[in-house]
Parts: structure tokens; sequence; C-alpha cells
């Protein structure tokens, strides 16, 4: 017969030191629970967000070349993506022509002007010719009457110093007129002036908008991230506002963390908070409430509900809170990590 390791009162013992090991560390951990139930909200409803932005094409044409890679760290300013420019690059000639267009029928129109002016300058000489000469033919009309008087000339010397003053006095009205032709004319030249610097003004706006699209083809990094999938290839059409790749901001991350409705009543913006996030489960992070939800998530939904239909059944809501990581070390925490919340109560 072999013998026993273990008599039964052995085994009652060992059995019994066990259960009683089972027992004592059972009550620790409740008693530790309902401890921290006291100075800490808890909620593992919660993930690691961050600014994650589609860059889209802000023009339409075709890819000539792709200079990014999957998931490649990118600064503000670096290109991503060339486009071909040929059609932009002709438009925006036109534009500058059109300007230059504009500038030159400005400077026909100011020597235009110009003649114009000299013109009038012409039209007082004559008028002053022609005064001149009505006041002449004004004096020889008085001496003509007196000599008809002393019948020292004859009727018809008097009627040709008469027509002559006719004529004299027709050139002097003749050159007024001319003289107020030539300023109806500056007026003329001055309102379409007017026309014309309007039509520089619209032909300077289409040229900005030239060079803009100009810049469009070449698509920059809106700021540093991390660059998400690559899903284009060169030779590819894009239409405007197509997305052309995703980038993360990975300066700024923050949790928002889904608490019961009845979780939320004490908390307040600044509570500290332990994060813990699934990927490092040996590490604790820490951060500050920045931001709690006016509203239950579910408000925000497309299709919230409405409990005056009838078919009414309470459902603990949640809210969203958003916390801000207070620890630095943060580069390795990835957006979309589930986390574990609690937050310290004071």
């Amino acid at each position: 017969m072999k013998p026993q390791l273990f008599n039964t009162r052995q085994l009652s013992i060992f059995w019994a030191i066990i259960a009683i090991t089972i027992l004592l560390t059972g009550a620790y951990f409740f008693t530790a629970y309902l401890l921290r139930g006291n100075t800490h909200e808890e909620t593992n409803d919660a993930q690691v967000d961050s600014h994650i932005n589609p860059v889209s094409a802000r023009v339409g044409a075709y890819i000539k070349e792709v200079k990014f890679s999957e998931h490649e760290l990118v600064d503000a300013g670096d290109t991503l993506v060339l486009l071909d420019d040929r059609e932009y690059r002709e438009k925006l000639i036109q534009a500058e022509a059109a300007v230059e267009d504009a500038y030159a029928q400005l400077d026909v129109l100011a020597a235009g002007i110009h003649s114009a002016e000299t013109a009038t300058l012409v039209n007082n000489a004559q008028i002053d010719g022609a005064k001149a000469r009505l006041l002449q033919q004004e004096q020889d009309i008085k001496r003509y009457k007196n000599l008809i008087k002393e019948e020292a000339t004859t009727k018809s010397d008097l009627d040709l110093v008469q027509s002559k003053y006719d004529v004299a006095l027709s050139d002097y009205h003749a050159s007024i007129s001319n003289l107020k032709t030539s300023f109806a004319r500056i007026s003329e030249l001055k309102a379409r002036r007017n026309l014309l610097l309007a039509d520089l003004k619209r032909k300077k706006a289409d040229l900005q908008l030239a060079r803009i699209n100009m810049g469009y083809t070449t698509v920059r990094a809106p700021y540093s991230g991390k660059l998400g999938r690559k899903t284009i290839l060169e030779g590819q059409q894009i239409q405007p506002g197509q997305p052309l790749v995703s980038i993360v901001d990975e300066k700024e991350k923050w949790v928002t963390a889904n608490f019961k409705e009845t979780q939320v009543g004490e908390m307040h913006i600044g509570q500290p908070v332990e994060i813990r996030i699934d990927a490092f489960r040996s590490k604790v992070f820490y951060g500050n409430i920045e931001a709690i939800s006016a509203s239950t998530g579910a408000k925000f939904s497309l299709l919230p509900p409405d409990n005056s239909t009838g078919n009414f059944v309470k459902i603990v809501q949640r809210v969203p809170v958003k916390i801000k990581f207070s620890s630095r070390d943060i580069d390795a925490v990835k957006a979309g990590m589930n986390v574990t919340v609690s937050v310290i109560k004071n």
C-alpha cells in the first residue's frame, strides 16, 4: 500500500486556508472598490480623440506627383500633392494680359484728355482773336455811321462794314461753342476713365483669382501631424472638394469620456483625472476636466429619442466629458485608443 501524503484532517485544514484566503482577498478588493467609489467616478466608455481633418483639393485637375507616404510625419506647409497646372498657368497669363490691356487703355485715355485740355487753350486763343476782330468791326461801324451823317461815305460802304461785323460776331460765337464742346469732350473722357478704372479693378480681381487657383495646384499640409492612408495615385483626376488624405494633429490630444448622468452631478471644470489606456496597462496618465457637454449624447444623435410617443422606457443617459492631458509623455498615445477614466472627487 502507498502511504497517504495528507490525511483527512490535513486536507480539511488546507481547503479551509484556501477558502479563508479567497474570502479575505475578495473582502479586500470589495472594500477597496467601495472606498474607491467614494473618492472616484469611473468609466471605461472613453476614447482618445484628436483633430483628424481631410486635406481636400480646391481645384480640379490631374495628379502630377504624390509627394507623401502613408502614416508619414509632416510639418505645416509641406507639399503633399502636385497637380497639373498647365491650364491654370495659361489662365494666369490671360489675366495678366487683360490687366496690361486695361492699363494701356487708361494711358490712351489720359493722352486723349490731355489733347482735349490742350484744345481748350487753342479755343481760348481763338475766342480772344474773334473778340478783338469783333471790337474792331464795332468801331468801324460807329465810324462809318458818323461818316454817313457827315455824308462823307456811302450807304454801300456801311453795309460792307456791317457784313464784316456780322461775320466777326459769328466767329466769336463759334469760338465760344468750340470751347464748350472741348469741355464736354473732357467731361466725357473723364467719365470713361471711371468706367476703365472699374474694368481694371475687375481684371485685377480676375488676376488675383487666377493666382489663387494656380496656388491651389500645390496641395500643402495645413498643420503639423501624421498622415493617414494613401488612396490616390499619379495620373488620377480629382474634383474640387475631393478628399486626398487625412491628417492627424499629433500635438493636441484629449479624452472624451461618456459618464452616466448619475455620475456628473458633482463634476466641474479643472477636476483632476486619472487616465488608464488599454495599450499601456502599467502606466497611469493624468489630466483635468476641460469641458462638460451641455446635453446628453443621445440628444446630439441624428434621431434623438422622443419620450412623448408613449413607449417610454427609462434608460440611464450618458454625458460626454472632455478631458485634457496634463501628462507630457503622450507621443505614443493614438487617437481612438480605449481608455478607463477615473475622476477624483474633491
